[in-house]
């Protein structure tokens, strides 16, 4: 590599260094600045600049091929791995015609009558939070907060018994490390299998109860809609059962400790929410855009492509985009893009993607963060985080949160 891309600081990209985990932003400024289409030591083409992820989002030369780029990483055997053959049935990973007809049974869950219904719901699950910590004094944002609401709200939807919820609220949440663009190591690849065997085993046994006994939530909806000819094989409908599960609480745990870290962390920008509530809907688009709890999503060529910023990509390659570098780009945010403002105007983050792909559950994510968010600082309005310089992230990169986030009050 040449001094221009392997600067004096170290590699430009190496997501998974403790001090990218801690603050990706300056290195994505370097490779906005040095090298924006930057190739990895994997092959991959790495895109930082907004115009660049923007454009890759949405062309459709552009598509996930999940089969063929996970053998070329990995090696012919991989597919007869639980987790990677789980994922290869995630509308996630999908192109069309297959991801239009998963895409298109789960939809009908996430309209926005449907999902503006939930406000009552989510603003009670909010509360209850609140009020078991309230006389304590204090508690862990992630933890005792901001985990149980879209937990809850996701097992409401999926029709999950309360009985078995206990299990959702203690498992873990280790699942981001399959989504990184490092490969996973054998022990790695070990641990997912276990951990999408279980969960296999336990929506298996939803399914059948579905099917005697059924609900109005979306388990049934889906169970149904297989019978109807939709030809939504077990598989499928337990990989995306899992991947909502999974997509459903782990991003917007993220969105919401993520805002009130950058909140403490900006006093000022702190005060004027507390003194202006009618700022908190818009506040959420930059709290998404100032930290995005997804920092990268990848595609595929599907044909050559000749020329993505100055760079050819041929047929089959990766194209990575980190959206967390996108939405801090000076070209579309000028005034002092790596200045949380919760006044912003025009704010339109990425951190929901784009295309095809465009997340599901972006209009829940933020209600859910809106009424948590405005619920606590009206509620604990004196409330401090123990830490804000130091904080204890995740070791993944592509969903970027927090291990945990003491506060009190």
């Amino acid at each position: 590599m040449n001094e221009q891309v392997q600067p004096s600081g170290g590699p430009l990209f190496n997501p998974l260094s403790p001090d990218f985990i801690r603050d990706p932003y300056p290195h994505y400024e370097r490779l906005r600045t040095v090298d924006p289409i930057h190739v990895t030591p994997f092959g991959q083409f790495v895109a930082s600049r907004h115009a660049d992820v923007s454009l890759v989002l949405r062309d459709k030369r552009f598509g996930k091929d999940f089969v063929e780029r996970t053998t070329r990483r990995y090696g012919p055997e991989i597919m007869k791995e639980p987790v990677f053959r789980s994922m290869s049935y995630w509308m996630l990973q999908a192109d069309p015609p297959d991801h239009t007809r998963l895409r298109g049974l789960v939809v009908k869950a996430f309209t926005a009558r449907r999902v503006e219904d939930m406000r009552p719901r989510i603003q009670e699950i909010v509360d209850q939070a609140i009020d078991a910590v309230i006389e304590r004094g204090h508690m862990d944002l992630i933890e005792d907060f901001a985990f149980r609401l879209p937990v809850t709200i996701i097992c409401d939807m999926l029709g999950i018994p309360e009985e078995h919820r206990e299990v959702f609220y203690k498992s873990s949440r280790d699942g981001g490390r399959l989504l990184d663009p490092v490969p996973l190591s054998p022990e790695e690849i070990k641990q997912g299998n276990a951990a999408n065997l279980m969960a296999q085993m336990y929506f298996q046994q939803l399914f059948e109860l579905r099917r005697k006994n059924p609900g109005d939530d979306l388990i049934t909806q889906l169970v149904q809609a297989e019978e109807d000819g939709n030809k939504l094989s077990n598989e499928e409908l337990t990989a995306n059962i899992i991947l909502l599960f999974g997509a459903g609480h782990e991003t917007t745990v993220n969105l919401i400790g993520n805002g009130l870290l950058a909140l403490h962390r900006n006093p000022d920008q702190l005060a004027l929410l507390k003194a202006r509530p009618e700022l908190t809907e818009g506040a959420i688009e930059e709290f998404l855009r100032y930290d995005s709890s997804v920092q990268m999503t990848g595609r595929v060529a599907l044909e050559d492509i000749e020329d993505l910023g100055g760079k050819r990509i041929p047929k089959g390659e990766t194209a990575l985009c980190l959206l967390g570098s996108a939405n801090r780009d000076g070209a579309v945010y000028p005034d002092r893009p790596d200045r949380l403002d919760v006044t912003r105007a025009n704010v339109k983050p990425l951190s929901f993607g784009g295309g095809i792909h465009f997340c599901l559950g972006a209009q829940l994510a933020r209600i859910e963060a809106e009424i948590a968010i405005a619920t606590l600082l009206r509620r604990l309005p004196d409330l401090r985080i123990d830490d804000v310089e130091t904080p204890e992230w995740r070791p993944t990169f592509v969903l970027r949160g927090l291990k945990r986030l003491p506060a009190s009050w």
